[in-house]
This record gives C-alpha cells, structure tokens and sequence, in this order.
C-alpha cells in the first residue's frame, strides 16, 4: 500500500502579480491581501510505493529559519532522506510547482535538490517554459536541471513509467500540463496539479480565470471526479488548506 505523506510549505495569498506572501491563518485577514488573492497552500507530496520513494512538484524552495530548504527539513520529519527519493514527478514549471528543482549550498554550487532522483518532465512544459517565462516560469530555476543527466523526458499525449505510473497530457491549467495516476494493483493514486488542485473545486462547476483554457479545466475535473469516484483513486490536492488527500 501507498504510503503519503503532503510537504506543506505553507499557506499563501497569491493575486494577478502571482507574488505568492505568507498568511497567517490565525492573524491575517483574507480582505486586506489585494482584491482578488487567493488562499492557496503550497504543497508538494511524497509518495512510497514498494518500488519507489517519489516527489511529486517541488514546491518554492523557500529555507527555514536555519537555512534548510523546506522540502529537505519535510522529508526528513517524514524519515527520508533527499538522496532516497528515486522520482520527482512534475506537472508543469510554473515557479510555484518547480521552485525547487536546483539549490544553492553554502558555498554557492547549484545542485540538484534530490541528488538521486530521476526527473520526469514533459518535454514540450519545458520547451513552453523556457520561450514564456516571467512571471509564471523562471528559467533560471529551471535550465540548470535540463543539462543534467538526471532529467527523463516524456513525450506523446500519454505514456507509462516503470509499468504504473501513468502520465496524460491534460493541458487546460496551461498548454502542457500533464496530470499522473499510479496504479499498483493495490491502489490508486491521483495528482492533477492546478487542475485538481483543491477539494471544493472537484465539487463546484465553475471557469477559473487563472486556466489557460478554463471550460477545458473545468470538464476535467468533472472527468477526474468522475472517474476518481468510480475507480477509488486517492487524490492530492496540492493547493488546498485543509484537506491535502482524500478519496472522493
């Protein structure tokens, strides 16, 4: 059985700027942000399955107070290492979901954030990536893993890694968003990005403005639901505040 544990980053304002500012749930008060914000947790996911131990995005790369990158710190609360995580699964490159691909150390070396690991993005996300940029995407954070070794490349409208974990080319958050399902024989797991990205949003018919195609989004959650529901998948949704996994 899938063990998962959500690597909370934190909980966020994010408005049209898409500045992401720390909020204080106890003290803030959503109004005072900028008309429009959206409170959003940021929250990356691990995933032990009896083959692997998998990242699913990567989160802002903010450090702690003692300079560990948050992700780090996670895992290890989590009794993981960095060096034992064999996936990192991406959904897209918006710098949100893929802050924290490389790192600076202490004497400034960029390395990659889980030493390991094989990096699986869809290639076509990262060729949108690099030619976009700022402000969704930043390439600085992004180029310096393309040249590794480490990257897996992933192509075609859907595909299969290691013979359970299936990838779909979704493309209604941005172009080239994929979404993932794993499929073990023992269970299901489901990560949709920014187009299952909070539990309210699997049970509202809505068009979100921040979708590059929202009535596209919004069939696919209906899809996702769906299916989830029919299936028995367990869903994680990386933006929400209160409710990170669940099934539906």
């Amino acid at each position: 059985m899938a063990a998962i544990y959500p690597l909370s980053e934190g909980v966020f304002t994010v408005g049209h700027e898409k500045t992401f500012i720390p909020f204080n749930l106890h003290v803030d008060e959503l109004n005072d942000r900028s008309t429009g914000s959206l409170l959003v947790e940021v929250q990356p996911f691990l995933v032990v399955t009896d083959k692997d131990v998998i990242v699913f995005d990567t989160g802002l790369g903010f450090k702690n107070t003692d300079g560990v990158l948050q992700i780090h710190d996670n895992l290890r609360r989590h009794g993981y290492e960095p060096a034992a995580v064999t996936k990192v699964l991406l959904s897209h490159l918006h710098k949100d979901h893929a802050g924290c691909l490389i790192f600076k150390d202490d004497n400034g070396l960029v390395k990659t954030t889980f030493p390991n690991a094989d990096y699986y993005i869809y290639r076509p996300e990262a060729d949108f990536a690099l030619q976009k940029g700022y402000p969704s995407y930043h390439p600085e954070e992004i180029e310096p893993l393309l040249t590794t070794s480490q990257v897996k490349w992933l192509d075609g409208e859907k595909g299969i890694i290691d013979g359970y974990i299936h990838f779909t080319h979704s493309g209604g958050h941005c172009p080239q968003h994929i979404v993932y399902l794993i499929d073990d024989g023992k269970d299901k797991v489901f990560y949709g990005g920014d187009e299952a990205p909070q539990l309210k949003q699997m049970k509202m018919k809505y068009i979100a403005k921040y979708d590059y195609d929202g009535k596209k989004a919004m069939h696919l959650r209906e899809q996702y639901a769906e299916q989830g529901r029919r299936e028995g998948w367990k869903f994680l949704f990386y933006h929400d505040v209160k409710c990170p996994v669940t099934a539906l």
